[in-house]
């Protein structure tokens, strides 16, 4: 059986890291490359600077300092921009995701990208991949004050989109915003195995699961 009843959905809501770029840029970013970066900074060891940083990003699971690159960067006393732009290389995209987009785009559905990225970290990654050329719109959970993770965000991303809850297609790697987004009434939520190429496929999930977007092809019967 085919995954999405196509026809039945009206509006596409893409997440970014994980779902169609991989997460590897963004684990290796955060848990290796940022650790370095500190311990160079206070002269301790890699492993040291972990044990101090590994708490402060637990604390801001979910909430949208998390994901906010200034508040990172006066936390630390970090350009953690420039230090992104230098890891640029790793930003890559997800097998078969361009094939994908492009069916959307030559269908009948709105397509939107729906990140709790940085605007800073969407404009670095868009410019890498050129992929905004296949959406309706690009939004920031920066721009709503709030992280996907919070019903408010879809609250607003609604009163800015007016898309139908029952006709809409979510798709994102983690399973707090999924489970946020199916609170809020989206009737089409879907996951990703593999987030992160260099990690082990994830299993027992909580929602239906592609391993890579050729499942979902074709949209146009």
């Amino acid at each position: 059986m085919d995954m999405i009843d196509w026809n039945s959905i009206e509006t596409v809501l893409l997440d970014m890291d994980g779902t169609l770029l991989d997460l590897n840029f963004d684990n290796h970013f955060w848990l290796e490359f940022v650790p370095l970066k500190y311990a160079q900074l206070h002269d301790l060891s890699v492993e040291h600077a972990k044990q101090v940083l590994a708490p402060q990003f637990k604390a801001m699971e979910g909430q949208l300092e998390w994901y906010c690159l200034d508040y990172w960067s006066a936390r630390l006393a970090l350009d953690i921009q420039g230090l992104k732009a230098e890891l640029a290389g790793l930003i890559a995209v997800l097998p078969h995701v361009t094939e994908f987009l492009e069916q959307l785009q030559q269908s009948n559905k709105r397509v939107f990208l729906v990140t709790n990225a940085h605007r800073d970290s969407l404009a670095l990654k868009m410019d890498k991949t050129c992929l905004q050329r296949f959406f309706d719109g690009l939004y920031s959970s920066h721009d709503f004050g709030v992280a996907k993770e919070n019903p408010r965000f879809w609250e607003s991303l609604q009163l800015q989109l007016q898309f139908n809850k029952q006709r809409t297609l979510m798709i994102d790697d983690s399973l707090a915003v999924l489970n946020s987004a199916k609170a809020f009434g989206i009737a089409h939520l879907l996951t990703i195995s593999q987030p992160d190429t260099q990690r082990p496929k994830r299993s027992s999930l909580e929602y239906p699961a592609i391993t890579d977007f050729r499942e979902l092809l074709p949209i146009l019967s």
